[in-house]
């Protein structure tokens, strides 16, 4: 904020003013530079609201936009206690199955390289020469605080997509002339803001800024998802 800057410091400032990217640029950018059918940049520059990384990769990474649909499913699936449990044990699992994919596509090939930078032979039974065990060591601890960061950060996208859901939702139920992000399940939107008011809404929203908050406090994933869930079910 500029007013928190002191004067002194200010008057020897430039001002740059960043505002997020309309939805249209955001499309635009992804079908000439990534090639991406202009339909299906819409939708995602639409359902991301002007966030180009995550408009890429949901343009062109199938499973990134079969997780963002089973993630819009939720608000659906939370009638009961059952429901509420069974829906936050999937979004751990889906959120670690990401964390997998990634170790897949890069921890093999930083092994490989490692091994051969320290004189392994080749293959990946080749030994190691003496005493650089402690190396290899290194490498796997990063490797899984690697796959805990994944993890955490597949789970808070999950958590952002859900909350843009309930903001399209407190949308139609105030009457908003503002574009929704997620009009590939309108049905459900419509659903879910028919049978509530906006004041639960918004404790849905709540709920969810509450479970990001405990994530970045290490508190269990599963634990901070569940209370969610059940927060969800309460409204």
């Amino acid at each position: 904020s500029l007013e928190d800057v002191l004067p002194t410091i200010r008057s020897r400032c430039r001002l740059l003013t960043l505002r997020t990217p309309s939805v249209d640029a955001v499309a635009d950018i992804l079908v000439r530079r990534d090639g991406v059918d202009p339909e299906l940049a819409a939708s995602a520059a639409r359902a991301t609201q002007g966030h180009i990384g995550r408009a890429r990769r949901l343009a062109t990474d199938e499973r990134a936009r079969a997780r963002r649909a089973a993630v819009l499913k939720l608000p659906l699936r939370v009638d009961d206690v059952g429901g509420c449990l069974k829906a936050a044990q999937e979004l751990i699992d889906a959120a670690a199955e990401d964390a997998k994919q990634v170790a897949e596509e890069v921890d093999a090939k930083e092994t490989e390289e490692l091994r051969a930078a320290l004189g392994a032979a080749a293959g990946t039974g080749g030994r190691l020469p003496r005493g650089t065990a402690g190396a290899m060591k290194d490498l796997q601890d990063r490797q899984k605080r690697r796959a805990t960061r994944t993890q955490r950060d597949s789970l808070d996208l999950a958590l952002t997509e859900l909350t843009g859901f309930y903001r399209d939702v407190l949308a139609l139920q105030l009457g908003s002339q503002v574009a929704l992000a997620n009009t590939d399940v309108r049905d459900a939107l419509e659903r879910i803001a028919s049978g509530s008011k906006p004041e639960r809404t918004l404790r849905r929203i709540e709920a969810i800024t509450a479970c990001r908050q405990a994530l970045d406090s290490n508190v269990a994933p599963l634990l901070a998802v569940e209370a969610m869930t059940m927060a969800l079910r309460a409204g």
